[in-house]
Parts: structure tokens; C-alpha cells; sequence
């Protein structure tokens, strides 16, 4: 199949004609090779990779240059999707010149073609400064999982009438300042048909229904490998984890029971020199000859 290089404009241009947009999660060169041969239109390198990939609690753990070190190999995998980096913890809300800087190092490093970062009117002029500096960025608000400590954990959003008047309010400005797209999460569906009715970029969906003009997923979610918890929004669509497993006990039995490897994948020394050797083998002492060349070799 062939397919054209995604971009930030053919993202944009998709909403505009009705056309869902679908995205997903890769953190290495096999999978997103694999994704990108399927048609999808977005990548994003996730943050969430400190979790499913590093085995931490949350997002927080995970650092810009393990974050950059992934995009990268996710990058050489990828050829028609438009790849977006997302931002970590510390990485741009400390200091505008800082978050630039950062952000420019997905760009020229990991060779994203843009990147996500969290927040609303809150973090406006350094989604501003990052746009100044010619780096296309997408959106993120809701449950932003940076925010995880002051939500009081994985809690839903935008579930009163103020939290709502703000998600809406966060995205006209967001789009505003000249983001391409908005992650929604956590939100009630409601709310984000809302958002997604009201502005002209699109609206990227998880865990927030299915008016959004895309969506995304975690891919260790979707594919069942990742279960040590399951949002309500999550669904599998694969039990690969239950066939790893499967596969890996299999390979175990085949080990210990001597049938793996047979000869049907192993390599065979030459038939007609095998006698040469064999009889090397019994007349030498191999451990006096191996002592010998040793000592020469030093």
C-alpha cells in the first residue's frame, strides 16, 4: 500500500472533510514500523513509555533524554505517519528559553516532526515560544497525567460547570496560539463534542468519547500487554500479552525437554570433512593443544 507522508496540515485538512484522524502510541523501531505499514496517521512517543516501558508508577519518572532516545528509534521506523515527541516532566515549565531548547532537541535529535505538550491558557506563551521557533506543537488537557500528584490521581475531568467552561476556554486559546491538534482525556463525552464542535483544529480522544475528530490508545493497552491496570476507556484488541506468554512457555518446554533447537534449525558441519575433525577430536588432547595456544597468544 502507498501511502503519503503525513503532516500537520493534512491533519488539520482531515477534520475539515470529516475524516476520523487514528493515532496510537510506539516506543521502538519494530512497532512502529509495524504501525506505520498499517496507515496510521499520527505516532506519538508517549511519555507514558515511563510506565509500560520503564516500570515506573507514572509519567514523572521518565527523562527528556530517555524520551529523546526512543523517538529516535521509533523515527527510523517510520516514513509516512506524522511523528510527534511528547514532552516530559520538567522539560518545558520551568523556563520559556529551556522549553525551546527541548523542544527543538525532539526535532534535530530524535527527529520528530513536532511535539505534545500539557496544559492550557496556563502555559500559553511558551507554546507561543516553541511555535516562534518553527516547531509545529499538539495540545494536551484534561486529565494530564503530569498533573497526577495535584488531581489526586487518574481522576476525570472537567466534570463541573466551571472545569468545563475551562477545558473549553483552554482549547479556544490553545488553537489560538497556533497548536495543530488537542489531546482530550479523561473528560466527559459530552463536554468533548463540545470542544470539538467549537474549534477548527482536531480534537484527539482517550478516554473521552467518540465525538472527538480522532483518537488514540496506549498500544500496550490496546494489545493486552500492559494489565496491571485497565482505565475504563481502554480496550483490547489483541490478547498478544496472553500469547507471549504462551509463546515464552512453550519455548521453556521445548528447552528443557531437549526439542529445541532440532536439526532443522541448526547449522551442520560439512559431511565430508566431518570425519577429518572427529578424528582430530579423539587422538588430541584438545585441553593440552587449547593451554598451548593460550600461553602463545599472551
Amino acid at each position: 500500500m502507498s501511502l503519503q507522508k503525513m503532516t500537520t496540515k493534512k491533519i488539520i485538512e482531515k477534520k475539515q472533510k470529516g475524516e476520523k484522524i487514528v493515532t496510537i502510541t510506539a516506543y521502538d523501531y519494530s512497532i512502529a514500523k509495524i504501525v506505520d505499514e498499517c496507515g496510521f496517521d499520527l505516532i506519538l512517543v508517549g511519555d507514558s513509555l515511563s510506565q509500560v516501558i520503564l516500570g515506573h508508577e507514572n509519567t514523572l519518572g521518565v527523562t527528556i533524554e530517555e524520551m529523546i532516545h526512543h523517538t529516535k528509534a521509533v523515527s527510523r521506523g517510520v516514513s509516512n505517519a506524522l511523528l510527534v515527541g511528547d514532552m516530559p516532566f520538567l522539560s518545558y515549565k520551568i523556563d520559556v528559553r529551556d522549553a525551546v531548547y527541548n523542544a527543538g532537541r525532539f526535532i534535530q535529535e530524535g527527529g520528530a516532526e513536532a511535539v505534545k505538550v500539557e496544559g492550557g491558557t496556563e502555559i500559553l506563551p511558551t507554546i507561543k515560544a516553541i511555535i516562534d521557533a518553527d516547531i509545529e506543537v499538539m495540545g494536551h488537557i484534561g486529565l494530564t497525567p503530569q498533573k497526577v500528584y495535584r488531581f489526586g490521581g487518574h481522576l476525570v475531568q472537567g466534570k463541573t460547570l466551571d472545569a468545563a467552561k475551562k477545558l473549553i476556554m483552554d482549547a479556544i486559546n490553545l488553537q489560538n496560539a497556533g497548536v495543530f491538534s488537542i489531546v482530550l482525556e479523561g473528560i466527559p463525552w459530552q463536554i468533548a463534542k463540545l470542544v470539538t464542535s467549537t474549534i477548527d483544529i482536531p480534537t484527539i480522544g482517550i478516554g473521552a468519547g467518540q465525538y472527538c475528530d480522532g483518537q488514540i490508545i496506549i498500544i500496550y493497552d490496546m494489545l493486552g500487554i500492559f494489565t496491571e491496570f485497565k482505565p475504563k476507556f481502554v480496550k483490547h484488541f489483541g490478547k498478544v500479552g496472553e500469547n507471549i506468554r504462551n509463546a515464552l512457555n512453550a519455548y521453556k518446554d521445548e528447552i528443557i525437554g531437549s526439542k529445541y533447537p532440532d536439526l532443522d534449525h541448526s547449522y551442520s558441519y560439512p559431511t565430508e570433512d566431518l570425519s577429518e575433525i572427529n578424528e582430530w577430536f579423539e587422538s588430541a588432547d584438545v585441553k593440552e593443544e587449547a593451554t598451548k595456544l593460550k600461553e602463545k597468544l599472551t
